[in-house]
């Protein structure tokens, strides 16, 4: 494997690219290594395991943020009203990948599912972009507890894959008043529990493919999927000022329906 050290880096670069975006990092790395020939468990478990590089880019990026909230939770209202917030959304989620995990992996891991998801994850945008006014909630600060529990139950959603973490949170903070800028950053917030989660949960059920060739590769993944997402952070946070999620959308049936048309 390491004599192809070009997939690794183009296989982070496209968990880097599709991450953080309404597009689904799973299915396009499930598309990717199925065009490429990379499949199998041990693919399974690096397409997981590479989200530790775009965890690291969020902490990167919002590390000013992440720290003053750090500090002020044992003395300030608004930082543990965040923390609450973030934990409350994270718990729906991490009970069902729990429960569910091995059976999503061996059934849901296959072109098909992305290819439906996608376009059914288009249409859901096109419709909650539609009908949605200007978000009341403005600031992380304002998120209560039941907005929290609506995007946390959205997440759970994007345990299929296709769906998009991103596209099922950032679209639930739409649906409970919050605008765009903070369903976003609300989303990146609760990347870091959930995906942290996932990875390590994944890394120790799949430890025996952990052998030192492998790491070669998570290493070579891990970098490229943090410097790319890194970069699509910061454009996306500036984006979406000015745009809706609507390019998104259309994208992903395009896409959808372009795999359909090939199976």
């Amino acid at each position: 494997m390491t004599a192809d050290w070009w997939l690794p880096i183009l296989l982070g670069v496209v968990e880097g690219l599709t991450e953080f975006l309404p597009v689904s990092s799973t299915g396009h790395l499930i598309l990717t290594g199925a065009a490429l020939g990379f499949t199998g468990e041990f693919a399974k478990t690096f397409e997981v395991a590479i989200q530790l590089g775009a965890i690291l880019a969020v902490v990167a990026y919002f590390r000013e943020r992440l720290l003053g909230l750090a500090r002020g939770v044992p003395r300030d209202e608004h930082a543990r009203s965040v923390a609450l917030a973030v934990a409350v959304a994270f718990l729906p989620a991490a009970v069902v990948g729990f429960l569910a995990h091995g059976a999503i992996k061996t059934y849901l891991f296959n072109t098909t599912t992305v290819a439906v998801t996608l376009v059914v994850g288009g249409f859901a945008i096109l419709a909650i972009e539609a009908r949605r006014a200007g978000g009341g909630v403005s600031r992380l600060e304002a998120v209560d507890l039941r907005a929290a529990l609506w995007v946390g139950v959205a997440q759970c959603l994007s345990l299929i894959p296709g769906v998009s973490r991103a596209g099922a949170t950032i679209m639930g903070g739409l649906l409970a008043g919050m605008d765009r800028k903070t369903a976003s950053e609300f989303s990146f917030f609760l990347a870091l529990p959930t995906m942290f989660a996932a990875t390590v949960y994944d890394a120790y059920k799949s430890r025996a493919l952990l052998v030192e060739e492998n790491l070669v590769w998570l290493t070579l993944g891990f970098v490229a999927a943090f410097v790319t997402a890194l970069a699509v952070i910061a454009v996306f946070m500036r984006f979406i000022q000015r745009h809706t999620f609507r390019v998104f959308a259309y994208y992903r049936i395009v896409l959808g329906v372009i795999l359909l048309a090939a199976a």
